[in-house]
Order: structure tokens, then sequence, then C-alpha cells
């Protein structure tokens, strides 16, 4: 396995803009009426120590109020005012909200539901992908607006749509669909037999039979879900790919991107990303401000972070947080004090190069009026969240020599949408909620609490820098990643996969001739004949070599082991003594089976021994406390190590090493305390 440095060049999201990017989504197209709050926004912006503001996301009417007439007044004043003022400018297209006018005149541009009903004009992303009106109106826009700021010196980044979701149900939808499917398949009999169709006499004999999954029509044939998940990520990054050309045609070298939603389930990021020149994302996380709760808010955002650092292999822009509140959750608690610089500060730790806020200054009316905002209705500065946002600001100033260096994982998750898709349409188990996110949190979270660097990888990623990969409840995987898993081990890694590994193909077909599929049952050393869903309320437990218990809850597969060294036996029911975790040598490396959900204490000891076993360490080399962790950046020759305390009180830290302080230059060695909720970034000379 690679064990050297892989990483010796940074990699800027714009080079020409190598700062830490810091504003938010900036809506002067709503504050046309008041030209003083306009004057006065970028005084604030100054004093907030933001250098970049995103503009128009949502501006089309204002833009355009009449089809074919634009005004881009609004805008021109902005962006001048926004660099006259020091800072940049991220321009959007404005494709995620339509104007009424076009929608009245068009209506082909709203969307079906599943139902077969076409929705009314009203909120956001309430148009079809495929509406050839939709697209050309959309090109149009986007080419004047490029063509316009082309050659503007604000302008850093383009800004596609806006958190791009949905699915349009209507017959060109239907019509795409079915062309999309004639592409993949060639002839109805290679579909029908990857469907399996005849299950049920649902064999199609036209093209024209097949309809989208609809809880109208068909929702039992899995490969046809499937497929229309993959089509539906498809055809809204090929409408994404038309806002791109149009872009591209007047600005070919201004970096492009789209602000994704995390592990959101409706679009494969990973298809998506391959047509983008960096990674956006919106994080809103539960921060509580009770210290139990909010170590799990930190471990759930560093996940989020770190998949959308792996995602092109670079820094991303935090695109959309709050600096205090949102209003759309069931509780909407503002952030305490200091949490906002150590949970954006979380974010520059695991790669990203911008924070930015959704939004800048709080709207008047509508939806989003009592959502956080860096200036509040209030109008001036004299409040908490804006001296948190401008201490963070003037702090983030002085992180240029961390901008574009990058993450060196030896560790990774193995996550796949496709993987989620089909788990989650599985008619067995437990059908309605069978926690893969909480399955793949609990391994993450020993990798965090030990300050691993960890990427979140997909089937496609090259897994040759990797020490250990894990894969949870890898249910779903073709024979080529079976076949990469194996090269993986043979060639000396470690793998450690769990329960319902390898039981369907891509397609979602079951494999036959015994689990997990094909060459990994010997990679794995082991067969699975059985699995036991447990209610509940129902427990088993599992014995240790040792002699110690932990307890299994919610699935326990009955495996055999054939070359595989047992590590633990189940103590109770039908399977009493058969083996519940093993590992088996193959090649030069090992393979680790996990046949049992748990608690959290086995997963958590098996995740720490093989760290060891791997040679993984942090990248500081103290014990970290509960509630502290480390993450390092590095351009290859120095690394920046984030030790960041995510708990309500101080904690000692102790180092063999000497350290410097990045901002201050002070030396730390020994032992030292790091305050509640304090972010410190420390270096080897």
């Amino acid at each position: 396995m690679h064990s050297g440095r892989y990483i010796i060049l940074k990699k800027y999201i714009n080079e020409k803009f190598p700062h830490i990017t810091h504003g938010g989504d900036y809506n002067p197209d709503q504050w046309q009426d008041c030209p003083e709050i306009l004057s006065e926004d970028m005084r604030l912006m100054k004093l907030a120590n933001c250098n970049e503001m995103t503009l128009g996301i949502f501006a089309w009417t204002a833009l355009e109020p009449e089809e074919g007439k634009y005004d881009f007044s609004f805008m021109d004043k902005a962006i001048d005012d926004i660099y006259k003022a020091g800072g940049r400018v991220v321009l959007a297209t404005p494709s995620a909200a339509r104007p009424a006018w076009l929608a009245k005149k068009y209506p082909e541009v709203l969307r079906v539901r599943n139902d077969g009903v076409r929705i009314h004009f009203g909120e956001r992303h309430n148009h079809c992908y495929t509406s050839e009106v939709y697209r050309e109106k959309v090109r149009e826009i986007d080419r004047k607006i490029a063509e316009r700021y082309k050659d503007h010196p604000a302008l850093i980044a383009w800004h596609i749509s806006n958190e791009i979701s949905g699915e349009c149900f209507c017959p060109k939808c239907q019509a795409a669909f079915r062309e999309w499917l004639k592409k993949k398949y060639g002839t109805l009999e290679r579909l029908n037999k990857t469907w399996w169709t005849s299950f049920w006499s649902h064999t199609y004999t036209d093209w024209e039979q097949i309809e989208a999954p609809s809880p109208l029509g068909e929702t039992c044939t899995h490969g046809l879900t499937l497929d229309w998940k993959r089509f539906v990520t498809e055809q809204s990054t090929d409408f994404m790919n038309v806002e791109i050309a149009a872009l591209k045609e007047f600005t070919p070298d201004i970096p492009v991107t789209t602000n994704y939603m995390n592990f959101y389930e409706g679009l494969d990021y990973r298809v998506m990303s391959k047509s983008l020149d960096f990674i956006s994302n919106d994080l809103y996380s539960d921060w509580q401000g009770d210290e139990r709760v909010d170590i799990e808010v930190a471990k759930d955002a560093a996940m989020c972070h770190d998949l959308m650092r792996t995602l092109k292999g670079k820094p991303f822009m935090l695109m959309e947080s709050t600096p205090s509140m949102v209003n759309w959750k069931g509780v909407n608690k503002p952030k305490r004090p200091g949490v906002h610089e150590l949970s954006e500060m979380q974010a520059v730790a695991h790669g990203a190069d911008a924070v930015q806020y959704f939004q800048w200054r709080k709207s008047r009316g509508c939806s989003e009026k009592f959502h956080g905002a860096v200036v509040d209705h209030v109008g001036h500065e004299n409040t908490r969240v804006f001296r948190e946002v401008s201490r963070l600001g003037e702090r983030l100033k002085k992180l240029d020599d961390i901008v574009g260096t990058l993450t060196e994982a030896k560790a990774a998750i193995l996550y796949d949408w496709v993987n989620d898709w089909a788990l989650k349409d599985a008619r067995a188990f437990h059908p309605w909620d069978k926690k893969l996110m909480k399955t793949v949190k609990s391994f993450y979270s020993p990798l965090w609490e030990n300050g691993i660097d960890t990427d979140i990888i997909g089937v496609e990623d090259s897994f040759e820098k990797y020490r250990l990969i894990i894969a949870p409840m890898m249910y779903s995987i073709s024979e080529g990643l079976a076949e990469k898993l194996e090269g993986f081990v043979k060639q000396g890694g470690i793998l450690l996969a769990t329960y319902m590994t390898g039981m369907v193909d891509e397609n979602d077909l079951c494999y036959l001739g015994g689990l997990p599929c094909g060459r990994l049952k010997e990679v794995f050393g082991i067969w699975n004949e059985e699995i036991d869903s447990l209610f509940p309320e129902e427990k088993n437990r599992v014995l240790l070599k040792d002699g110690t218990a932990v307890t299994a809850v919610d699935y326990c597969e009955v495996i055999h082991a054939d070359k595989a060294e047992v590590l633990a036996t189940y103590d109770s029911d039908y399977y009493k003594g058969m083996p519940a975790a093993t590992v088996n040598k193959y090649g030069d490396g090992k393979a680790y089976y996990i046949a049992f959900r748990d608690t959290g204490e086995y997963t958590d000891m098996t995740v720490k021994a093989l760290l060891g076993e791997a040679g993984i360490c942090s990248g500081f080399d103290g014990e970290l406390p509960q509630g502290v962790t480390a993450h390092t950046r590095t351009d290859g020759e120095k690394t920046f190590v984030f030790l960041q305390n995510f708990s309500y009180s101080p904690k000692s830290v102790k180092t063999e090493k000497e350290w410097r302080v990045f901002e201050t230059g002070e030396k730390l060695t020994g032992e030292f305390e790091i305050e509640p909720l304090q972010t410190i970034i420390i270096y080897e000379p």
C-alpha cells in the first residue's frame, strides 16, 4: 500500500483569490427602494471582515421583469460597490426560482408530481429539468449575465442554481427516461432480465409501457426504482451542464460550483461532481448548548465536511451556514456564544477554504424573515451575532498560508449512493429504517475521537493510498467493486466490513452461490447463511475471545468461518456458539467481518485496534481528552494541526513534541490547556 507523501502542491478554489472567502448570500434586489440600507451594507461588510458576497441566487424577476426585457442596474451597482469596498463576488444563476410570467406563459416548465398532478407556480425548484422551454430560458438569462460580467475583476466563481433537488414526472421526463433506458440496455430483453420483471408478470413488451415509479403504479420493481434515481441524477446533471456551458462560453477560466446538501438522498453527488470545478455545501447543524448533544453534532458535521473534501480531493466552499439560527426546524435555537467560531473553524479544519452564510441581511417578509443572518432587522453592528462574525472574519484573514492545503488521509469509509438507494428499497430486515447513516457514523465516531483524518470515498475512487477501508452495510456491490476490494486486501490493506455485505449487485439482483458475493467469500474466509432481524426490545450477547461480552441489537448474521479466525461468538439463540466477528489473512492484508450490530462498544474497540494495526495515528502526538479532536491540512512540507475543544469545559492536553501556534508563534510543549469551544492551530517548526 502507498505509504509516502502524495501531496506536493496547493489546490485553490480560485488561485487569483488565495484567501479564505468570508461572506454570504446577498439580496440587494429586495432593497431597491432603500438606498440607505444598500449603502450601509458596504460599511457593515467591512466591519464584519467579510471579503465576498454571493449575488443573484433568486433574482431572475429583478433581472428580467418581462420576457426578453432586462434590467441589470441593481446588479451593476451591487458588484461595483462590493468591489470598491474590497470584496469579491460569487455570481449565481437564478434558475432555482423562475419568474411568475414564465410559469404563466409556459406552464410546461412546472413540475408534475408522482401522482400525475402538475404543480402550480410557487416556492423554489418547481421546474422541469427536461423542458426545452425552461432550458432555453435559463440559457438565455445565464448568457446575458455571463456576457455582462465576464471581465469584472470582482467575479471569482459561478454558483449554479441553488440546492438542486427534486424530480418531475411529466410526459417529457417519462419520455426522456425511456430514451435513457434504451441507451443503457439496448433491448427490452436485457432490461427485463436485469429488472427481473417476470416476477408478478411485470414483463415489458414495449418501451412505451415503462413509467417512472409512482404510488399510483409500480413501486415493487427495484431495478426500475434504482434506474429512475440514476436517471434523475443524470438529468439534473445534464440540466446543470446546460448552465455551465452558457457561462463557460464567456468565462472559461472562472470556476463553477453548485451547493450540495450533505448526504442528500435524492442525487448521487459523485456523478454531479464530475461537472464541477469545486464543491460547495450547505450545512445547518443543530448546536444546542448541551455538551453531550453538541459533541455528536460535531461528529455529524465533520463527516459531512470530509465527504465534501473527498468528492474532488481539494478544498471546498461552505456555501451556506448560519451565524445564529435557522427558522425551519422543530426548535430553532441560536448558537450559544463561542459556538459559531468553533463550528466554522471546524469546516476549515476539514478542508473548507470558504465560510459563508445564509444570509447577509434578514429579509423583511416571507418564509425566511426570521432565519439567522449577519445583519439583524435592527440594522446595525451592535449585536452579539455580528460581533462573533466580525471576530471570526478577523481570524480568517490570518490563514492565507493554509488556503489551498489538503488532507492526507490513510483511513477511509466507503459510502455509495446507489447502495443507499438499494438498501432503503429492500423489503427485508427492518424494512422502514435500516439505519445505514447511523451505522456509518458509528464507525466514523472513533476515528473522529482519535483525531484521525478520514476520507468518505465512493466505489470509483482509487483505494491505493489508504491503509484502512471501512465498508459499513455495503449491501450492493458490483463485480468490479468486489475485485477492487479483493485487490486492496491482497496488496496489504486492512478491510473492515459488516453484516449485509455483497447481497445484491449494482442492479439490485441477488447474488447466487452464497454470500458475500463472488471472491469476497474467500477474502473474508466466511459465508453468510442467513440474517436474524431482532425486535427493538430484543438483544443478544456476543462473547469475545477474552471472555468479555458486548450487546448485539437489530441484526445478527448467521455466518460460517471457513478459513477465517473467529474473534467473537453469539451467546444465545439457535446460533449460539457461531461466529459473530472474524478476521482472515488474504494476500498481504487482512479482512475483518462484523456479523452483528452492536451498541457502539465493540465498534469502537475494533476501529481503535485496527488503527494501531494499520499504523494510522493522529496528526497530533498527544492523547486527546473527550470532546477534543485534531485534524490536519498540509502543503506537503508543513502540516497544520487544528486542535478543537467541542466541550464546555477546559481540557488539559499533553504532548512530547514542541509545537508553535500558527497565528502567534507561541511555543507549546508538555502539558497545556485548551479552553472551552477553542480552536488552536499548531505546526511543528
